[in-house]
């Protein structure tokens, strides 16, 4: 056997190894898959997804899919298979890590950002929905999310309006703050909340958590309304994107005759109370997914249009919007004639 032999059959196993670890080791992107989409006109383990009380509601056979993106969890790896298949996809997506995560957050972090911006997001697709309907809608500081193990965990609730603390009355998220950081550790601090319709007191021990003194919740702003609407949405679906979707399911809800027509109508963006759409992340995999789902219709954030025209998306049309409003005239004029023109991307942003 000459040396040359040797060295090749010696070198064998090294590149297996070097092959190996080159697959399984991490690597610094995430990658982007089309995830599940929800009617939100339909229900969730048996119960209505847009839930009314105080108000007539309307029902139909028309569907309204909010989508969502599979995307790698923070401090998780991708390894070079994982990357290559996700780049050669039409339809996933590599994207650099600290383009989506901070270096040091972790997947509590970002289960309850994604978790604060749902409950914000439903707040400000019920307000912007009764807007368009014509309500007037009166804003408040409300709780946006409870620490688990934390003071305020068990007695204060997610939606619980925040009236006063100790002697601060509350009107904006700072005053919360600066109450509970001004407040004596290891005392009880009166809260004084509105659950429902009713107001009640309820006491929490502040402690120094990290070097603050904290009870544990995240205030935000909320919205008083003339009739009771949520949303009930499988907890594990976090983040803001499906605002316009819950807001034109909210409307379609309390308006009569079917919206979409009877047809299935997909889409994304944010929300405000105003009925601003704002824009998302992952569009391309949410409309492969609603592709797949069968809509004939997406709703793309304005923001978002130049990626969306890229898009592989078969005979499924798009209308770009830029309001709550703009959204419902796009899905009138789609069902009026499927043919009919539709608001696409303006000229700058589509080149």
């Amino acid at each position: 056997m000459t040396q040359r032999t040797l060295a090749g059959i010696l070198a064998v196993p090294l590149l297996v190894v070097l092959w190996v670890v080159a697959l399984t080791s991490g690597l610094p992107y995430v990658t982007y898959q089309p995830g599940v989409t929800v009617d939100v006109l339909g229900a969730e383990d048996g119960k209505e997804i847009v839930q009314v009380s105080g108000h007539k509601t309307y029902r139909d056979e028309g569907q309204l899919r909010m989508t969502t993106v599979y995307v790698t969890r923070p401090q998780s790896t991708v390894n070079l298979f994982e990357a290559t298949s996700a780049w050669v996809s039409r339809d996933d997506a590599v994207v650099p890590y600290d383009a989506v995560y901070a270096p040091d957050e972790t997947q509590e972090d970002s289960k309850t950002e994604s978790a604060v911006e749902m409950v914000s997001s439903q707040d400000s697709a019920v307000a912007s929905a009764l807007t368009e309907l014509g309500y007037d809608i009166t804003p408040v500081i409300e709780v946006l999310n409870v620490g688990e193990g934390l003071p305020a965990a068990g007695k204060l609730e997610v939606r619980d309006v925040l009236l006063k603390i100790g002697e601060t009355t509350i009107k904006s998220g700072e005053d919360v703050v600066t109450a509970v950081r001004a407040a004596p550790v290891n005392q009880p601090l009166p809260f004084v909340v509105r659950r429902g319709d009713e107001e009640r007191t309820i006491d929490i021990t502040p402690k120094k958590i990290e070097g603050e003194t904290r009870v544990g919740i995240t205030p935000g702003p909320g919205f008083d309304f003339p009739f009771q609407v949520s949303v009930n949405i499988d907890p594990t679906i976090g983040g803001p994107s499906a605002g316009l979707l819950f807001s034109l399911g909210i409307y379609d809800t309390l308006t009569p005759g079917s919206l979409t027509d009877d047809e299935i109508v997909a889409g994304t963006g944010t929300i405000d109370e105003t009925g601003k759409v704002g824009p998302i992340g992952g569009i391309p995999q949410k409309i492969a997914a609603s592709r797949e789902a069968g809509a004939k219709l997406f709703l793309v954030p304005i923001d978002n249009c130049k990626e969306a025209d890229k898009a592989p998306r078969g005979d499924m049309r798009l209308a770009v919007v830029a309001t709550m409003h703009e959204a419902v005239q796009a899905i009138d004029t789609w069902t009026a004639g499927h043919d009919a023109p539709l608001p696409t991307c303006p000229k700058e942003a589509a080149q």
